[in-house]
């Protein structure tokens, strides 16, 4: 008898046991249901310098990377290809978009440029521009971020402006996004 009493405490704990782990698996399921995938792509730099598209890179994507553990809507997906931002190709983007199951694609473009007097240069600026599509290619919000005229910094790193310059332009497409309130995307803190 003692057996017997044992053999259903054991069966009653791992039979509660699994169904705990079943649903936390279905409320992980719906969770990553909810959640929206943005594609952000390589940023086209400006002016084409092999040595400075890994760290321009690394910059941006740690920029973005931040910003979206502060938002726990959507989930980004990092392209190593990078589009031209002036004249992106949709049907490419629709494609990479239907690929990875993306909601929205981000095209962006790092422009460098120098502020100082003569040979002397006290700073880098850039100017960060963001394209933002939805997965049918069309165009859903742009902005343009120019860390020179928003900040008004003399000195810093380029890859602090591009962080700086990255942080600006997804808070003004989250702006822009919130005023339309017609999309299903949010940049801003949550």
């Amino acid at each position: 008898m003692k057996h017997f009493y044992l053999f259903s405490l054991s069966f009653g704990v791992l039979a509660l046991f699994t169904a705990c782990q079943v649903q936390a698996q279905d409320v992980t399921r719906e969770k990553s249901a909810k959640l929206k995938t943005v594609l952000y792509f390589n940023p086209t730099v400006y002016p084409e310098i092999e040595e400075v598209k890994e760290p321009t890179y690394a910059a941006f994507f740690e920029a973005v990377g931040e910003r979206v553990t502060r938002n726990r809507n959507y989930k980004m997906m990092r392209v190593e290809t990078a589009f031209d931002f002036d004249s992106v190709q949709i049907p490419d983007l629709v494609q990479y978009c239907e690929m990875n199951t993306a909601a929205f694609a981000v095209v962006p473009k790092v422009k460098f440029f120098k502020v100082g007097f003569g040979k002397y240069v006290f700073s880098n600026q850039v100017i960060v521009s963001l394209k933002l599509y939805d997965s049918t290619g069309k165009l859903v919000a742009e902005s343009d971020y120019d860390t020179y005229k928003k900040k008004a910094r003399m000195l810093g790193s380029a890859e602090n402006s591009i962080k700086i310059g990255t942080e600006g332009a997804l808070k003004l497409i989250g702006q822009h996004l919130r005023k339309r309130k017609n999309t299903s995307i949010s940049f801003s803190d949550h």
